[in-house]
């Protein structure tokens, strides 16, 4: 759980932020718990993405106790499989339903349609409805910090990147990584795997050695398996995890992770339709709103290192940073963003290139 002045800070950001129906809420008796259901992508582990929101829902558990009855279904594919569950689920009388992987959008728009009095928050999903939120963290700020680490510690300057699919939200990590690991050493190459899964251990696994094959001698990851991690470790080079803290996976060979924090976005939903609903948005929030965090660096990261990715953690946090601040060039030469200009919100969720310093091209 976060600190009570976290969770302030945290409730303060979203007081509107989160969806409810108020129809769907006045169906209840006084004496019924709120029926809150969660649709995982992959097994919830003790590491990754679908952990993070785990952690989300026992907050939630912590914090409202009986007023709430969660449950949960993990290793959900997306598609006709997530329909089926999202569908179940409503169906079922939860009033108040959390779907936490992209390819859960349209699935989650369809059956909103069919249940208008429940409540549904997609996770980083950019279609909306009047009973459909979304949700999303800035994680491209943590990747930023994670890239000053990464940038820091190579020295073939060849850092390998395992990723899922090619949407903006994986190739805006990416970028952001690239630019933190530059802006430290400008010498650096980012060569991207894609494994077209978002949890495969044996895939990622492949894919990280054949980057560390290819003479990467720092690897990470946009998957939510900790198989990169342990990868590392076993041929001995540095990881960057992702989601939360994989380091002991690695003990040796973890460096940092740029994490993820629900809890006071779930704890707010909650609330909000407790108390009988607020208006149908988007939320966005990033490390100024503790959405975002760094686990802790390894004892190798030197202390300038260290002193570096704080000042810029700061910077970000207060605004004087952004990690996609011009000139932002693509990796063909051409800019996207002069000097003096900032790439804008729509821009950073369309994201479909590579900047400079990334090899290859999108699929």
């Amino acid at each position: 759980m976060k600190t009570d002045q976290k969770l302030q800070r945290i409730t303060a950001f979203f007081a509107v932020a989160v969806i409810a129906v108020a129809a769907g809420a006045g169906l209840l008796r006084a004496d019924d718990p709120l029926k809150i259901g969660f649709v995982y992508v992959s097994p919830i582990g003790d590491a990754g993405w679908t952990y993070q929101h785990e952690l989300g829902r026992q907050a939630i558990i912590a914090e409202f106790g009986d007023r709430i009855d969660t449950s949960y279904v993990e290793s959900v594919p997306e598609g006709a499989d997530a329909e089926r569950v999202i569908r179940q689920l409503a169906a079922d009388g939860n009033t108040l339903i959390f779907t936490t992987s992209f390819g859960y959008m349209n699935p989650t728009i369809k059956v909103a349609r069919q249940f208008p009095n429940v409540t549904f928050a997609h996770a980083t999903g950019y279609k909306r409805s009047d009973n459909v939120s979304t949700y999303l963290a800035r994680f491209y700020e943590g990747r930023y910090l994670t890239g000053i680490v990464a940038g820091s510690m190579t020295k073939s300057n060849i850092i390998g990147y395992v990723a899922a699919f090619p949407i903006p939200e994986v190739v805006r990590g990416i970028n952001a990584f690239t630019r933190g690991a530059r802006s430290v050493n400008p010498d650096i190459e980012v060569r991207v795997v894609w494994v077209s899964s978002w949890y495969d251990p044996g895939k990622e696994r492949e894919a990280a050695e054949a980057l560390i094959d290819q003479g990467a001698d720092v690897v990470t990851q946009h998957t939510d398996s900790t198989a990169v991690v342990q990868a590392a470790q076993d041929r001995e080079v540095y990881a960057i995890g992702y989601h939360s803290d994989m380091s002991k996976y690695g003990p040796d060979a973890h460096l940092t992770a740029s994490t993820h924090v629900w809890n006071g976005y779930y704890i707010d939903s909650v609330n909000a339709v407790l108390g009988g609903g607020a208006s149908s948005t988007d939320v966005w929030g990033g490390i100024a709103q503790d959405m975002v965090e760094l686990a802790p660096l390894n004892d190798a990261v030197p202390a300038d290192v260290r002193a570096q990715v704080e000042t810029a953690r700061e910077a970000i946090s207060n605004g004087e940073l952004h990690p996609f601040a011009g000139p932002v060039n693509d990796n063909s030469g051409t800019e996207r963003v002069p000097a003096g200009e900032v790439l804008s919100d729509g821009d950073l969720l369309s994201m479909d290139y590579y900047v400079e310093g990334v090899q290859g091209t999108l699929p």
